[in-house]
């Protein structure tokens, strides 16, 4: 730039935050997994987290983010002969960003591990999460449909395998000519959304074949995502209720001889973020799909693959948190402000420490769901199996609703400069964009605080809340005062009306509870302190108001990016 045009010198900005190690970066992660065993631990790999941390952290993967959501997909419904195809085309940022997750063991492959295997997946999928979020849609509806396809043991022994390879295939063809495979998932129609019993798609009766009772589905789905993927799991009406049917996006066949399933997709939808992702309104004319479990059995089924998705945006929801939080703390590191870096004046130190407690707490509680889930499949106590059933709802509730508050008080921290898109290159709106869908996909705040009020009649829960408040009993009045609270409420009595405080109070105990547990090998209970003070002993609107007594240096440093200097 010459001297006539030149205006300024461009100084004082932050650097992009990339090429980093999401995993050896992220302390509370690694903490919460030493908590449980660490390298002890049954099929936790470390070693496989640290690939994947650098993988995910890199410029490339953020390149392939910003140019998946820069270039959404786009339906084609016809080719240009004018016969009808129903194909969404994607941006090939979008491929290489599915490829990596399935890489990565992502979707149904814990199905096909041992034990540890889905505490292995939890980890990596909240590290992905910071590099794009929104092509995990079909990761997680894969992870979730696998299981279900045990109540059809035909289906089951032939793409079982299937769904846990990793080798990740692009192409629009028969499920036969693939070696990994994805699944989606149709539930919900235009009357009913969240209540799927007033669904009107029909299944008639088509006859039986080496894959079970076969049906002809004939309706729509409001919301069908990931169109493109092999296979879905739907509801329709079958004589007998309700009903779950795997129905394929090419019918049976080899080659040329297996044409495409009557399935037409209407449009995708314009949605506020999950650019990258195409979500889409179908219609079935007589599709062919394969009954899953009993008839009239289809709302139990996909209460149980609901579960499993819940945990995905419990998870998800805290890897955008790390994500923000590391832009947040880059950022202000490198910013100076009257004299001295952003993150010094004491204003700003007070909030970051306080969204990094927020992110360590939805960290820790996203994580023991995911260890839930794991004990509880591979032969694990009573114990366990309450707290899946207690958890999921509490934590898709909980961290969910306050990922959006998080991700705008992120974005402040940025000012400006975190508000501006840019061509895809600001991360931090991408991710404020993103954050809602995880709290309204699979129930939002009220479908889970009645799914807790439900798990609350199906067991004995006082005892294994107990249980996970004992170690941190006697370390702080206001945590004793809040878990007696909490167990106060269990008993019946709370009605629909105060579900959602039931919900809050649970979830905040419980986060202490593990704070205390993953941060104990620190010596002092610097953390637990200042979640407990901030979080049960004062209601707390904003964040930024912990007391003067904290330390807030440790509270920040030890939420650093390891990079950021």
């Amino acid at each position: 730039m010459t001297a006539a045009n030149a205006t300024h010198e461009v100084f004082n900005q932050a650097s992009a935050l990339v090429d980093l190690n999401l995993f050896t970066g992220n302390r509370p992660l690694r903490d919460a997994l030493t908590a449980y065993g660490g390298p002890g631990l049954p099929g936790l790999d470390l070693a496989a987290l640290q690939a994947a941390g650098a993988e995910f952290g890199s410029a490339a993967m953020q390149d392939h983010a910003r140019l998946a959501n820069s270039h959404a997909p786009v339906l084609h419904t016809h080719d240009r002969w004018g016969r009808r195809i129903d194909e969404v085309e994607f941006h090939p940022s979008y491929h290489a960003l599915l490829g990596s997750a399935l890489r990565h063991g992502l979707h149904g492959t814990p199905w096909a591990a041992g034990p540890g295997g889905h505490v292995q997946r939890a980890a990596a999928f909240m590290l992905f999460t910071e590099a794009e979020p929104s092509v995990l849609c079909p990761v997680s509806m894969s992870y979730a449909a696998t299981p279900a396809l045990r109540a059809n043991p035909a289906l089951q022994a032939a793409l079982g395998a299937k769904l846990a390879h990793t080798a990740y295939d692009a192409r629009f063809v028969p499920m036969a000519q693939k070696a990994a495979l994805t699944m989606g998932m149709g539930m919900t129609e235009k009357q009913g959304g969240s209540d799927v019993r007033s669904n009107t798609t029909q299944a008639a009766f088509d006859g039986e074949d080496g894959w079970g009772r076969r049906y002809a589905l004939t309706g729509h789905k409001w919301f069908l995502s990931a169109p493109m993927c092999d296979a879905f799991l739907v509801l329709a009406q079958a004589p007998a209720g309700l009903s779950c049917f795997f129905m394929p996006r090419w019918l049976p066949g080899e080659g040329g001889d297996a044409p495409p399933n009557a399935i037409t997709i209407q449009r995708l939808k314009h949605k506020l973020g999950n650019h990258a992702n195409a979500s889409s309104e179908v219609e079935f004319q007589g599709a062919t799909a394969w009954l899953v479990g009993e008839e009239g059995r289809g709302v139990p089924q996909i209460l149980a693959m609901g579960a499993l998705t819940r945990l995905d945006c419990a998870l998800g929801t805290a890897g955008l948190m790390r994500q923000a939080l590391g832009l947040a703390l880059h950022h202000t590191a490198q910013r100076q402000a009257f004299g001295k870096a952003l993150i010094a004046q004491p204003l700003m130190k007070n909030v970051l420490a306080d969204l990094a407690l927020e992110s360590e707490a939805a960290t820790a509680l996203a994580l023991r769901v995911a260890v839930a889930v794991d004990r509880s499949e591979h032969g694990g106590s009573a114990h366990e199996q309450v707290m899946r059933r207690l958890l999921t709802p509490v934590a898709k509730f909980w961290i969910c609703k306050r990922g959006s508050g998080f991700a705008q008080e992120a974005m402040e921290c940025l000012g400006g400069n975190g508000y501006v898109e840019e061509g895809g290159q600001g991360v931090m709106a991408r991710i404020y964009r993103e954050m809602p869908v995880n709290s309204i996909w699979e129930g939002a705040g009220n479908i889970m605080a009645l799914d807790l009020l439900r798990a609350l009649r199906g067991a004995d829960v006082a005892p294994a809340l107990e249980h996970e408040f004992a170690a941190a009993r006697g370390a702080h009045a206001a945590f004793d005062a809040a878990a007696d609270a909490v167990l106060r409420q269990i008993d019946g009595s709370t009605g629909e009306a105060q579900a959602r405080r039931l919900a809050r109070d649970v979830a905040l105990v419980l986060q202490a509870a593990l704070v205390y547990r993953h941060t104990q090998h620190l010596g002092p209970t610097a953390v637990f302190d200042a979640f407990c003070d901030s979080r049960l002993a004062q209601a707390s609107d904003v964040w930024g108001l912990l007391p003067a007594r904290h330390d807030l240096d440790l509270l920040v440093a030890r939420a650093m990016p390891a990079e950021t200097t």
